[in-house]
Order: structure tokens, then C-alpha cells, then sequence
């Protein structure tokens, strides 16, 4: 005896869409202008920092035009040939946002190497007020992009670029202070480094996460232990085997598992109680339940 059950088929990204899709919206365009001001003034007073920051920020725009656009298509319907419909996308969005990431900072450290060698002298007034934009900008789209970040790894991904972005901002305000104050010229390539660092400390857990992701690792959050525990403690649930947890999307956590029942059991009501006990205690939305008698699991050949 077999019987299968599926449950918790709801497709896409979960959270406020409509809210991260505007927040998203805004802050390509916001970025986009301030990419065109940022060069203009940083090549007029020579800045690596406001330079370097431009370049930053145009490949958040990229960044955040890929967590957008991955966002939009984790929400389409399943089709016949996308059975399990784009979500996946999301993954791949926030992989790229992390490479991202780390190559811009790749790029400021390299510039910054050679300024620090011969570091050209520097106008700190107007550092000081684009930058300052910069942190206004920045920080208000982090803002909007916060909700999402803890549950959704591609909304995490846009989120830390933009904070970043407002941290190196906020780090190009501190050194056209203090080449005001002290006209050291070495503050501007020596704080690109700090953040840079910095930065590139932030994203590789996120590199991490997103690799995982890809390669259909147990999701952050969950104890695959602890979720075989749960099932083989449910009333009439003999054994759990060929238990698998992944993610179907950053945001969607998808389990199957066989249960052997013992044979005076109800396989309807095991059914209800595994699967309440996946999706509820443990989170996962998407579950897809086996029950078989003992005396058919051993015909459950395991992955090879």
C-alpha cells in the first residue's frame, strides 16, 4: 500500500511583493541619477573615493535590476515546461549581487593601491556634499529593501547593496572632513580600502548562502535532525526515510519524505500530522509526503 500527499502548493515569493517591487523601482532610479552626478563631480575634483563610489553604485543599479527582475519572475504561474514555475531565479539573482559585490571591491582596492602610492590632491568640500547624497539615497531604499532581507536571500542581496553603498558614502563624508581639516590626501584611497573590506567581509556569507541554495543544501533555519526527529515522533510512524529538504526559491523551503506507518495506523491522519508538523513547526511550505506500509518500504531503493 502507497499513498501520496502534496500540500502547501503556494508558488512564489512570500512578504509584501508590491512594497519590494516599488522599493526596488525607486532605487534603480535613484541610483541611476546619482551614478551621473557622482561621476561628474568625482572627475571634476579627482576623487578615487566619489569615482569608485559611482562605480559601485552602477553595478547596484545591475544588482538591483537583477533581484527586481528574478523577484517579478519567482512570482509567474507553473507552466508545462516550468513545472515548479521561475523561483529558482531568485537564487541565481542573489549568487550574482554577491559576486557583484565582491568584484566591485576588487576594483576599488586595486585603484586605491595605486593612490596610495601617489595620492592626487583632493577637493574635500565637494566629496563632502555628493557623498552626503549619496548617504541619503542609500540609506532610504535600505530602508524600504529591510523587511524582506531575514526571509528572502535575493532581497537580502539588493538590501546589502545599498547599505553598503551608504556606508562607503558615509565613509567618502569622513574623509572630505579630514582632508579639509589636515589636507592628508591619503585619507581618500585609505578609507575606499576600510570599506571595501569591509564590505567584502558582509557579502561572502551571502556568496555562501546563495551556493548552497544552488547546490540543494538544508535551508538556513532548519534542522533536518530535528525535522526527521519530529516525523518518526508522530503517532503512527514507524521509520522515515528518503527525507529531502531544499529550496525551490531564496524564500520558498520544500521537503519530501517516505513515512512507514505501522499497520494499525490511519494513513490519512498520518498524512495531516507529518505534514503540519513540516510545514508548521518547521516552517517549510512546499511538502510532498509518501506513506507506505512496512512491508513496501523496502522496495524504496535509495539515491544512488
Amino acid at each position: 500500500m502507497h499513498m501520496h500527499a502534496h500540500h502547501g502548493h503556494a508558488h512564489g515569493v512570500a512578504g509584501p511583493s508590491q512594497q519590494m517591487d516599488r522599493a526596488m523601482g525607486v532605487g534603480v532610479v535613484l541610483n541611476v541619477v546619482f551614478v551621473v552626478v557622482e561621476l561628474v563631480f568625482g572627475f571634476a575634483a579627482d576623487s578615487l573615493a566619489l569615482i569608485s563610489d559611482a562605480g559601485h553604485n552602477a553595478g547596484d543599479v545591475l544588482g538591483l535590476l537583477l533581484a527586481w527582475g528574478a523577484h517579478w519572475l519567482a512570482r509567474r504561474p507553473p507552466s508545462k515546461r516550468f513545472t515548479w514555475g521561475l523561483g529558482r531565479s531568485t537564487i541565481f539573482a542573489a549568487f550574482a549581487n554577491a559576486a557583484l559585490l565582491l568584484v566591485a571591491c576588487g576594483v576599488i582596492l586595486w585603484e586605491a593601491a595605486h593612490r596610495l602610492v601617489e595620492p592626487p590632491p583632493v577637493q574635500g568640500v565637494t566629496m563632502i556634499v555628493v557623498a552626503a547624497i549619496g548617504v541619503a539615497i542609500n540609506t532610504i531604499t535600505a530602508v524600504w529593501l529591510a523587511a524582506g532581507r531575514k526571509s528572502d536571500a535575493n532581497i537580502r542581496g539588493a538590501f546589502l547593496h545599498m547599505a553598503a553603498d551608504a556606508a562607503v558614502s558615509a565613509g567618502v563624508v569622513v574623509a572630505g572632513i579630514v582632508i579639509g581639516l589636515t589636507g592628508w590626501n591619503l585619507v581618500d584611497p585609505a578609507v575606499s580600502v576600510l570599506i571595501s573590506l569591509v564590505i567584502a567581509w558582509g557579502t561572502w556569507d551571502l556568496l555562501r548562502e546563495s551556493v548552497e541554495l544552488a547546490m540543494d543544501a538544508v535551508p538556513r533555519g532548519v534542522d533536518a535532525e530535528q525535522v526527521r526527529a519530529d516525523l518518526e515522533a508522530v503517532e503512527g510512524v514507524a521509520a522515515v526515510h528518503d527525507l529531502h529538504i531544499w529550496s525551490a526559491s531564496t524564500s520558498q523551503q520544500t521537503a519530501t519524505a517516505h513515512l512507514t506507518i505501522h499497520s494499525q495506523a490511519s494513513p490519512a491522519a498520518v498524512l495531516h500530522a507529518a505534514t503540519d508538523v513540516l510545514q508548521h513547526t518547521h516552517g517549510i511550505s512546499h511538502t510532498t509526503i509518501q506513506v507506505e506500509a512496512a512491508d513496501h518500504a523496502a522496495t524504496c531503493d535509495p539515491p544512488h
